[in-house]
Formats: structure tokens, C-alpha cells, sequence
């Protein structure tokens, strides 16, 4: 009966000793695994993670906050993390587009004027910024006056001319 209760007591000691002598992961591996995660995800290319006594600390750029907490998502599924430290930033919005700039109708009648006094079958009119152009002109002078005109930013070109 002895013999049963010293083995029946050497059994729960070494039960209870066991998962203590379990080693924690290393750093390293965590590290390895957390970036592994992070790389199958193309919009966290850029998150980095460092792993210090098991606690992930994210830093790096996200496109948007779903992108951050994905990433910190990933990190908790490493199996060893202890915790996560998630220091990423959101991106900045990109600038919005320039407005299109419509030349007033002075200046644009007056560089329309400028354009076509070299082509004397044409003539042009301009309204709300509207060139409208008519009469006659060589095939071969067409993309010359049109791309002067373009660099002039009417709101429109109507072109009305009659190609000889």
C-alpha cells in the first residue's frame, strides 16, 4: 500500500513539474513568426515587429486603421506572444487633385487671337470660355493650332473648321 501512494505521489509531482519545465518560445521565433504573418499580407509590407520577453511591438506605416488592426490581429495568433504593442501609423490621405483652372474670357479671346493670326482662313469666337472656331484650314496646321489652343485651358474648343 505504501508502494502505491509513493507511486501515486511521484505521479502528481512529476504531473505538476512537467508544463513548469516547458521552455517559453524564443524571441527570435516569435519575431520570424510574427513577420511571416505580416509578409502573407501585401498592404502590411510595410509593418515591422520587435519581440522582447515574448511582447510584440508593431511599428511602420497602414494604409488605414482596418490595415492596423489586422496587423495586430496576426500578431496576437502567434502562438507564445504575450502581448501587442501596436505602434503603427495611418497613412496620410493623398492630396486632393488640382482644381482645372478655366481662363477668363478676356485673356483667352486675346491669346485665341494670338494663336490664329498665323492661319488667315480661321476664325474664332470665345464665350464662357467656350472657343469656338470656324472657316478653313490645312490638315497639316491643325494639331499646331489645336495643341496652342489647348495650352490656353479653355473650357472647351468647338472646332467648326472645314479641313482643305
Amino acid at each position: 500500500m505504501s508502494r502505491l501512494l509513493i507511486s501515486s505521489l511521484l505521479f502528481v509531482i512529476c504531473i505538476s513539474i512537467i508544463p513548469s519545465c516547458k521552455s517559453k518560445p524564443k524571441d527570435e521565433d516569435l519575431q520570424t513568426a510574427v513577420a511571416a504573418k505580416l509578409s502573407a499580407v501585401p498592404e502590411l509590407s510595410a509593418v515591422t515587429a520587435a519581440v522582447k520577453d515574448g511582447i510584440v511591438t508593431l511599428s511602420g506605416e497602414c494604409k488605414d486603421e482596418s490595415g492596423k488592426t489586422t496587423a495586430e490581429n496576426l500578431a496576437k495568433e502567434v502562438a507564445g506572444v504575450q502581448s501587442v504593442v501596436n505602434q503603427c501609423t495611418i497613412a496620410a490621405p493623398p492630396p486632393a487633385p488640382a482644381p482645372v483652372v478655366i481662363a477668363a474670357d478676356d485673356p483667352l479671346s486675346k491669346g485665341v487671337k494670338d494663336a490664329t493670326k498665323d492661319y488667315p482662313g480661321v476664325q474664332s469666337s470665345v464665350q464662357d470660355g467656350v472657343v469656338t472656331l470656324t472657316g478653313e484650314i490645312k490638315k497639316s496646321d491643325l494639331k499646331k493650332l489645336m495643341q496652342s489652343l489647348h495650352t490656353l485651358k479653355p473650357k472647351k474648343i468647338e472646332n467648326k473648321l472645314t479641313i482643305k
